[in-house]
């Protein structure tokens, strides 16, 4: 059977998803097309507005055969190393193509670049270095690189979709047998918009936003994430009361043990805290041209999770395939699929799960905390089963 992939976060799950599925199985012809979906916390460093199962449910009803979740060791990370977790979890899939959405032009040959990446990664990862010590983001650094290296138009404009695309491209380069990779141009919504001209299509930042307000998400969402979301949905102000204990409790030392953490950060992110009662007010005051907000979202999420440099790198040698669901289809390709794949399948996380997925199931217990009405997360799950 030929595979599809897509590497995914559903958050919320909208019309614009369903286009790209719908486009992505007919552009790559597959049999059948593998959502790698992040679990609870998010590539942006935010908590998911519901729970990975709710999220896979309204995937399998609507035209994704197969979901595995993309553990958060590589799903609430910046964008080189999502990609690489993304395509590693795709290529043990035994994938043929990958399909994305791009806010750039969908004609660019993401192939193609991908290869000249991968010629030239000596050359990029040693001017990226001699540039780190900037006081600029990644994606500004990147983009410098590019320009520098490549003098092309295409890396004039890095947007969001476009710089997971051209991460998506390098890493699907190194792999033994490349992915074809198909770039679909994002419909009417870019990824940041959140005003809505679309009277069906708007982007998963326009919906939450919504919801945030009490507003009416009926026209953009398929009917299974509008009930989902009305049982409950999550964002960072459900979790203001343990990070900022977090904070005003830790000594400098133990946060300095987290994964990325700096000094500079750390202390103000303390001084902050103390100071301040209002989520949003903390995060503008500790927002700067250094640390963008993406990059401090992430950063609360490993203080969050309590998520230390020495368990992030052990959990990155650590492989396997959490299956979420299936239909029929997807089904038939997990029998196929246990006789080639280089991973384990877990279908369900028994006794020894504390050992198999530790970080996934620290983040899961402590999403649990945003709502009395999100349900157990592993121990006792079986993936769905469309039929």
């Amino acid at each position: 059977m030929k595979a599809c992939g897509v590497i995914v976060e559903y958050n919320p799950f909208h019309n614009g998803h369903l286009y790209h599925i719908k486009t992505a199985r007919k552009k790559s012809q597959a049999d059948v097309v593998i959502a790698v979906m992040s679990g609870n916390f998010l590539q942006r460093g935010e908590p998911a507005v519901v729970d990975k199962w709710q999220r896979a449910d309204a995937a399998l009803a609507h035209g994704v055969d197969l979901v595995i979740e993309l553990p958060i060791q590589y799903a609430c990370q910046a964008a080189d190393i999502f990609a690489k977790g993304g395509i590693k979890t795709l290529a043990a899939l035994q994938c043929d193509s990958l399909c994305f959405g791009t806010d750039y032009d969908a004609t660019f040959d993401y192939n193609a670049f991908g290869q000249q990446l991968n010629r030239q990664s000596a050359e990029i990862k040693a001017l990226f270095q001699r540039k780190a010590d900037q006081k600029k983001t990644y994606p500004q650094i990147m983009q410098e690189v590019y320009q520098e290296l490549f003098n092309l138009p295409q890396v004039n404009q890095m947007l969001p979709n476009h710089i997971l695309g051209l991460s998506y491209a390098k890493e699907n380069a190194q792999l033994q047998n490349p992915m074809n990779l198909i770039a679909i141009k994002r419909q009417k919504a870019g990824y940041h918009d959140i005003q809505i001209t679309d009277g069906k299509i708007a982007s998963a930042t326009a919906i939450r936003k919504l919801l945030q307000e009490d507003g009416d998400i009926s026209n953009f969402v398929p009917t299974k994430t509008k009930q989902s979301v009305e049982k409950y949905f999550v964002d960072w102000h459900n979790f203001w009361p343990y990070l900022r204990y977090r904070l005003m409790s830790s000594s400098l030392e133990d946060l300095l043990i987290l994964y990325q953490m700096e000094s500079g950060l750390a202390l103000k992110m303390q001084q902050t805290a103390l100071n301040t009662t209002d989520f949003t007010d903390f995060l503008s005051q500790v927002k700067s041209k250094h640390y963008t907000l993406t990059r401090i979202q992430r950063q609360l999420c490993y203080i969050l999770l309590n998520i230390t440099r020495a368990e992030m790198q052990l959990a990155w040698s650590d492989n396997y395939l959490r299956i979420l669901g299936f239909n029929r289809k997807g089904q038939k390709y997990l029998n196929q699929l246990k006789k080639v794949t280089p991973w384990p399948l877990l279908a369900k996380i028994g006794k020894s799960g504390a050992n198999q997925v530790p970080l996934t199931l620290r983040a899961d217990e402590i999403y649990r905390l945003a709502s009395k009405d999100i349900s157990e997360q592993n121990f006792g799950r079986r993936p769905l089963k469309l039929n």
